[in-house]
């Protein structure tokens, strides 16, 4: 992974200093709130509905074993012995202490980590695919690439104060597991007929709010031209962008009014004026950051004979299928450990879990490790013949419900137990639909299916992409929870439609079972929930739910 130079730890370090100074002005009553908002902002800490909350950056989703155990010991120091992964596959600590977050930033610093743009008007952090380097369907490895865009991006003095937040998603393989379409910039690894590597660029993507799939405005962009292009995009965006509305003011909202062909008109007219300035990259500057993603050492491995370990243990070979990808690799596995276990927040993970899992990278692994968007942890390169020894040791930390992929496998926010602007909890209603659904034979039987779930309408639980989309609402200072259906991500991303009024929290298990039940009784043979969704429209779903709930 990508190791930091003499000038990457020099910005880092200066930037502890200067927020230690800016936090004990503001704590001896020398700077204001308002003066001291942005700049705690810029470092990622913002103030919850208990404590300051402090969002760490981890680059496209890449840790070591070094910085999982620093997290850890952070947690336990500075917090309450928990983090919690977010869909950006950051993590964020919610209970710090305001007068403690420089000594945190400073322990960060000292394994090439910080909190640098995890809020504010700025680009945030790139997101990819949590299989980059050992996924089977991979054309072009997205790492280097996201590592470009990272130092690209960090302090760009023209992109410091954007309209709005900006965030940007990159896959290299033919499935996209990146949510692309879904983002501010979605790029999408493209070989054309010669073989050179480019993207295709899809612009104005996003939730929240106003959720809009992106728009593709270039099909194929030759890959040394990304950052001139990404330069000739956020100048447009930050000319044209609206700033007298937050509402109002992403890009997505741009491109609706401009048009996409009239957006992509304005970008191709700046880029031509930048195309192959300074900033077109050359190929021993590629070469320079795929040098730092290399491969492990993939020895050959004996046939681990999974197979007969899977026949004499069902268990066991449950999580094989659901928790385990092959890799390109042979002989080696990506393992999904899941933080979705009933009756822990999903997302969530203790010191203990992230110490067993360093471990285990550095044992049974390379080292290294994935947060997944998904809420997830994965762990590549492991021998299939160390498979059997690991699930046991998962099992007794508690990694190891083999749920990944099904409807328990729930993506959710903090909610309003955390965040001032959560209208609704989502932490105990995601506990009590997992309670409900604890029966694997009935999971494995539903099939895949993604349920995700946010507290407020700023939809950091993805709600619009769940195949089944959970909102919480206020209505006259209670609780409510509006149904989606029919989301998804991928090169197929559809945006879920609300099916009607919101139901009372207790509800809500009884209204999903009723969903399930409709398609269990109309699929079809083979059919997935989005497939049934998508054929059957939305009445089938509304009549069972609302005859029983209103």
């Amino acid at each position: 992974m990508y190791q930091y130079n003499e000038i990457d730890q020099r910005i880092v370090d200066e930037r502890v200093a200067q927020f230690r100074d800016q936090t004990e002005r503001f704590l001896a009553g020398e700077l204001s709130e308002d003066e001291f908002r942005p700049l705690r902002l810029m470092n990622g800490l913002y103030i919850q509905r208990h404590a300051p909350m402090l969002r760490v950056a981890i680059p496209y989703g890449m840790l070591s074993s070094q910085q999982l155990r620093k997290l850890a010991e952070i947690s336990r120091r500075f917090d309450r012995g928990y983090g919690h992964f977010t869909t950006r596959q950051n993590m964020q600590f919610n209970w710090v202490q305001l007068e403690q977050v420089p000594d945190i930033l400073a322990e960060l610093a000292t394994v090439q980590m910080h909190a640098i743009q995890t809020s504010g008007n700025c680009v945030r952090n790139t997101t990819t695919d949590a299989f980059a380097g050992v996924a089977a369907d991979e054309i072009v490895d997205p790492r280097p690439w996201c590592e470009i865009i990272r130092q690209w991006s960090t302090l760009h003095p023209e992109f410091t104060y954007l309209p709005r937040k900006f965030k940007i998603a990159v896959s290299g393989s033919h499935e996209d597991r990146a949510a692309t379409l879904v983002h501010d910039i979605g790029l999408t690894a493209r070989l054309d007929e010669p073989g050179e590597t480019g993207f295709r660029v899809a612009i104005g993507g996003g939730l929240g709010r106003t959720p809009m799939i992106g728009d593709v405005i270039k099909p194929f962009l030759p890959a040394r031209h990304l950052l001139t292009y990404l330069d000739a995009v956020l100048r447009v965006y930050n000319r044209f962008g609206r700033r007298d509305n937050k509402y109002k003011a992403r890009i997505k909202i741009l491109v609706k009014a401009m048009t996409p062909a009239g957006f992509a008109a304005k970008v191709e007219d700046e880029w031509l004026a930048i195309k192959d300035g300074p900033a077109t990259l050359q190929p021993g500057h590629v070469a320079h950051y795929a040098s730092f993603f290399s491969s492990a050492t993939y020895a050959p491995v004996p046939d681990a004979h999974l197979g007969v370990a899977a026949a004499a243990e069902p268990a066991f070979a449950r999580w094989l299928e659901r928790n385990t990808r092959p890799q390109r690799q042979p002989g080696y596995r990506s393992v999904i450990l899941s933080l979705k276990k009933t009756g822990v927040p999903p997302g969530d993970i203790s010191a203990e879990q992230m110490e067993a899992a360093a471990e285990w990278a550095d044992r049974m692994g390379a080292g290294e490790l994935r947060v997944a968007h998904e809420q997830n942890l994965i762990l590549p390169d492991v021998p299939e013949a160390r498979l059997h020894e690991l699930w046991l040791e998962a099992k007794r930390m508690g990694f190891a419900t083999a749920n990944i992929g099904l409807l328990t496998d729930i993506i959710c926010c903090p909610g309003g137990d955390f965040c001032s602007l959560a209208n609704a909890k989502s932490i105990p209603v995601a506990e009590a639909i997992q309670r409900s659904f604890d029966d694997f034979d009935y999971l494995y039987d539903l099939g895949p299916l993604q349920l995700n779930m946010s507290g407020c309408m700023n939809a950091c639980g993805h709600h619009h992409i769940g195949n089944i989309g959970i909102l919480g609402v206020d209505k006259n200072g209670e609780e409510w929870y509006q149904v989606l259906l029919g989301g998804s991500q991928g090169d197929d991303a559809s945006l879920g439609k609300v099916i009607g009024p919101s139901f009372a929290r207790a509800e809500v298990p009884a209204v999903i079972g009723g969903i399930l039940q409709v398609y269990v009784e109309q699929r079809l043979s083979g059919e997935t929930f989005l497939e049934a969704v998508r054929r059957l429209g939305p009445d089938p779903f509304k009549e069972r739910v609302y005859a029983k709930h209103h």
